[in-house]
Formats: structure tokens, sequence, C-alpha cells
């Protein structure tokens, strides 16, 4: 025993022999491959050792955030007196973040060195420790923090502030761009003058500056054309998941569904859980009504991240698009829960609610989005909508040309400020707005949705008869026709037309058609007593003809009874009857292969409603 206790005081007598860089090592390489126990077993050691080193210090401190010891690297910092360094007090502040007190994170950011400066020398504390300190990075983390701190005390303003500042003090800071572009903050114009003023020549060659460029420009402008080539410096990456997905969202903003999802198809193929391609995806799904492949995703992401608010999003949108609107909400309420800043789950919220004519509930829940998604077009369009519906026609045009401001080429937009100037009567002014919406759609050589496109082209059509342009109406009536021919109200719209052209004849079989499909139709069923009348009066009787030859009966039907005059007429009931062939045979609808059946929209004389878009954002919103 005295051999060994004199074992231990020769070990203590000369620490200059202990090698704690070879200690340091062995910390850092726990660390790099996640051995975080051991890490922290040999990192308090060497903190021991090293007198309590500062360095040693923020490395064991770094080792319990890992571990999710958030408390625990705070009192140690502390402890050691380490929050007058800013890379330490960053640290502090991330741990008090990470568990919600984001007033005492906020305070830690804010703290000078003005303060107590004396005492800090008299005591001989250390401000600056080299071995850990990156003053450009450490500026960029401390803002990038303040921006996140904002955001989740709901001051947009303020995180948006902060989040620039973080990129300007280090351009490479993706996440700062990401925070700015997902969460859509900032305008087109905002967007633009960021790009703009990045100091990317103090850090970066001309050629590494067009790379940077290149991969931040397909963050932002979602709104533009989806065809914009790369530059040539970024042209390698045209095949990376990241360019894909943004080509994809610029495909789901300008309404072509079909091929962003060809697109988000293709990436999640080689990577399924792209976080950035899964809420497109989701979105696009629902705008392709692919109910089935949702349900399988949605569970997918459930088992696998069931703490993420996006797998919580798949399912409320599976939910909302087979039309159980309760279970939706219930399902969105927890993804907003999750994150409370997801833009796209209080736009599907708020469709949960506009499905079901709650209309307060789903403008509270747009408004909220709107709040969120400063940059994005959508909630504004859906609370246009709701003020449309709910007979406010100045507000809805107002919230209609705000998101115009956004996004001047979307024909959605375009399609409800010629439904509101249609209601005021100012068909001029539709006929501009609804012609305009149908030349983006045909010149965008989108794969069309027809649901999405058939009601423009009705209320285009139902806008040029009350500007008397009745050819033209009718032309887009049969436009429409081909996208959904078995939609009872087109016909009827069709008929009216027919017959202010003056062919009751074939108006009379457009309506015996609507009745086929809608037999309860009652803008059809008035329209065809009107056009039989006017029929009538104008086809003449039939009065027989001369040149028609004497029948010569057999000989023993000579002097029989041939008064035809009991012959019974066909009758309504007679299955070979021109009545029974026009409202069954002839009103039969043509399937067309795109048709997707369902209700649609009424588009009588007197009711022309705008399509209510039921889209995530993508979306973008779509969200």
């Amino acid at each position: 025993m005295a051999e060994m206790a004199e074992e231990f005081e020769g070990v203590g007598a000369s620490p200059e022999s202990v090698d704690l860089e070879k200690f340091r090592r062995v910390v850092r390489s726990y660390i790099e491959r996640h051995h975080y126990k051991a890490a922290i077993f040999w990192a308090d050691k060497v903190v021991s050792l090293s007198g309590g080193a500062p360095a040693d210090v923020y490395w064991l401190a770094q080792t319990y955030f890992s571990t999710k010891q958030y408390h625990r690297a705070i009192l140690l910092l502390n402890g050691h007196k380490l929050f007058r360094n800013p890379t330490c007090r960053y640290l502090m502040a991330l741990c008090h973040y990470e568990v919600g007190e984001f007033h005492a994170a906020l305070d830690m950011l804010e703290r000078t060195d003005n303060n107590n400066i004396s005492r800090i020398k008299a005591d001989r504390e250390p401000v600056s420790v080299p071995e850990i300190d990156d003053t450009m990075s450490t500026e960029c983390s401390t803002h990038l923090l303040k921006g996140y701190i904002y955001e989740a005390s709901d001051n947009r303003a303020l995180a948006a502030e902060s989040f620039r500042a973080a990129i300007q003090a280090d351009p490479m800071c993706y996440e700062a761009i990401h925070a700015l572009t997902q969460h859509h903050m900032l305008t087109v114009k905002e967007e633009k003058d960021l790009l703009s003023s990045l100091p990317l020549s103090q850090s970066c060659s001309e050629a590494e500056s067009a790379i940077v460029l290149a991969v931040y420009e397909t963050r932002v402008n979602k709104y533009s054309s989806p065809s914009e080539p790369l530059t040539q410096p970024a042209a390698p990456l045209a095949s990376n998941a990241d360019f894909i997905t943004a080509q994809a969202e610029k495909l789901y903003y300008n309404c072509n569904f079909a091929q962003c999802y060809r697109l988000t198809q293709e990436v999640l193929k080689k990577d399924p859980y792209h976080t950035g391609c899964l809420p497109i995806h989701v979105s696009c799904l629902v705008e392709l009504k692919q109910s089935n492949t949702l349900f399988l995703l949605a569970h997918k992401l459930v088992d696998l991240y069931p703490e993420s608010a996006l797998a919580w999003f798949a399912v409320g949108c599976y939910y909302y698009l087979i039309g159980k609107n309760e279970q939706a909400r219930r399902y969105l309420s927890k993804a907003t829960a999750l994150d409370r800043v997801f833009g796209p789950a209080w736009i599907a919220y708020g469709h949960s609610f506009a499905a079901e004519n709650e209309h307060d509930q789903a403008m509270a829940a747009y408004f909220k989005a709107a709040q969120l998604m400063k940059g994005c077009h959508l909630p504004l369009l859906y609370i246009g909508m709701e003020y449309g519906l709910t007979n406010n026609p100045k507000f809805a045009e107002k919230f209609f040309k705000e998101a115009l401001e956004i996004a001047p080429e979307d024909p959605f937009v375009l399609h409800e400020l010629g439904v509101v100037a249609f209601s005021n009567q100012e068909y001029v002014s539709a006929d501009v707005y609804l012609r305009r919406a149908v030349a983006l759609v045909e010149e965008s050589g989108v794969v069309v949705v027809p649901e999405k496109w058939a009601a423009l082209l009705n209320n285009l059509a139902h806008n040029c008869r009350k500007l008397q342009k009745y050819e033209e109406a009718l032309h887009f009536h049969q436009q429409a026709l081909r996208l959904c021919p078995g939609v009872s109200s087109t016909y009827s719209a069709l008929g009216l037309v027919q017959s202010l052209l003056g062919d009751y004849e074939a108006a009379v079989v457009a309506l015996h058609k609507a009745l086929s499909l809608h037999r309860d139709d009652t803008t059809a069923t008035t329209l065809l007593t009107t056009v039989m009348e006017q029929l009538m009066t104008q086809t003449p009787a039939f009065q027989g003809d001369d040149n028609v030859p004497q029948l010569d009966l057999p000989s023993e039907l000579v002097g029989t009874d041939t008064n035809t005059s009991d012959i019974t007429p066909a009758s309504a009931e007679d299955p070979l009857s021109d009545t029974n062939l026009l409202g069954s045979s002839i009103g039969q609808p043509v399937m067309h292969s795109s048709d997707v059946g369902g209700d649609s929209l009424s588009h009588t004389e007197s009711q022309s409603s705008a399509l209510i878009i039921e889209d995530m954002v993508m979306d973008d919103q779509s969200p």
C-alpha cells in the first residue's frame, strides 16, 4: 500500500510530464465519431488536468450540447466565468434557445463588453480564446440565432433583419438564405436586393462567386419561369437534387403540377426523405388527387419521423383530400404545434374550414399564413376568395391585387380578379383579366388538370355573352366541354348561347344533355321550356304533300274500315320516340380520358363563381 501511495504522489508531483494534447486529440476524435459518452468522460478529465483551461471547458460544454444536456452546459460555462467570451456566450445562448428560454437567450446574445471591464482585467478573466474563436463565424451565428429567436417569438420583421445581417456577415451561410426564402419573408424586390448586396468578392473568386449566386438564385424568385438555364460555372449542378427540387417548386407555382410531380418523383427515387422536396411532393399529390399514394407516404413519414411537422402535414393533407376535414384539422393542428412557422400547414388548415363554408375560421388560418409567408401570394389569394364568398367584393379585390403584385403571372389570381369584375358588371375589365389568364395557360404549355381550367373557360364565355360576343362564348364553352364533358352547367350555358344565336334545335339538344346529367337543374328546365316554345312558334306545321302517290290496298282489305283516326301517336313513354332519344341516348355524357368526375361549379347567368383552388405549396400555396 505504501508503494502505491508513493506511486500516486509521483504522478501528481510532475503534471508537466502529462501530454494534454494527446488527451485533447482523443476527445476530438470521439466527438467526430459520435462517441459522446467517451468524449464527455475524457473531456471532463482534461478540464481537471489543465486547471479549467477555457478551450477545454468549451469542448466539454460542446459534448454536453451534443447529448442534449443543455442546462449542464450552461452551468459549466457559467461556473468557469466564460460568458464574456463571444464563442462561449453564443453556445450558452444556443442552449437557452433549445430549452425554450428565448428571453434568456436573447439577453445572453445582447450582452456588451463595455460593462465591468476593469473587474474583468482585475480578475484576469479571458475575453479571447484563440483556439476556439472565429470572429466572422461567431458574428454570423449570433445574428442567425437572433433570427430564430425573433421568429419563434412571432417578430417577423426583426427576424428577417437578423437573417439578412447573418448573410452579410458570412455570404456562405445558406441557413440564413433558407430561412428567408423557405418562410417567404422577403418580397421579390427584397430578394434581388439581398443577392446583389452580398460581399462575395471579399471571400470568393469570380468563378466561386458565380456558383454561389447561381445556387442562391434557385431559392429566390419562385414565380419566374422554370426553364431559365443555369450559368456556365453552375452547369454541373443541374442534376443535383436541390436544383431539381427548386425547378419543381417553380413548376408548382406556375401551375404545371404534372411536370412538377415527375421531377419530385425523380428526386425522391434518389433520396426518399429529401426534406426540401417532400412538401412540394405532398402538395402535388393533393392537386393531382393521388390519395392512395399520399396515404402510403404519410404513414411512412409518421413511422420514421413522428416528431416531424412534415409527417403530420402529410397525414392532414390526406384526410383533407378524402373529405374528412375534422380529422384533417386534428393532424394539421399537430403539425403547426411542432413547427409554428410552417406556413403550408396553416394554408391546408384554412382549406379544411373553407371546404365546410366556415369562412371566419378559414380566414383566420389564412391570415396567420400570410403573416408567416410575407413573400407568398397564396394566403392573400385565399383570403380574397373567402371575402368573395361572403359577398364582400371590395376586400376581395384588394387582396387579389396584393397577390397579383407578388405573382403577376398567376392565372388563378387573374381569374379571381375577372370574376370580381364580372360580379361588379365591369365586363370590359373582366374580359381583360380572363383573356390574360387563358393566354398564360396556353403559352405555358401546361399539361392541364381539367377541372382547374374548365371553370376559367366557362367564366370567360359568360363574360363574352354579356358583351354580346356570342360566337366567342360558344367557342369557349365548347373548349370547356372538351376538358370536362360531364358537367351539366356547361351544357346549360351552351344551350343559352345557342338560343341567343337562334340555333334553337342545337340549344334543345344541349339542354336535354344538361338534364340527363342533372335532372334537378332548374336553369336548364326553365330555359328548355322557353326554347321549345320559341321553336314551336317558328316551325311551320306539316301541311302534307300533293305528290304523295295513292295507297293501293290489297283486295282482301277492300271494304274494311280504314279510318286511322284511332291510331295512337308516339308518346313520351314510347322508347323509340324522339323525346326519349334526346333525353337518354343523346344525353349520355362522353367521358374524356382526363375526366375525373365529381361535382362542378355552377356557371349560370345569375351565378358565376371562380374556381376554389385546393393547393398546399406548396404552396406554395400551395405549400
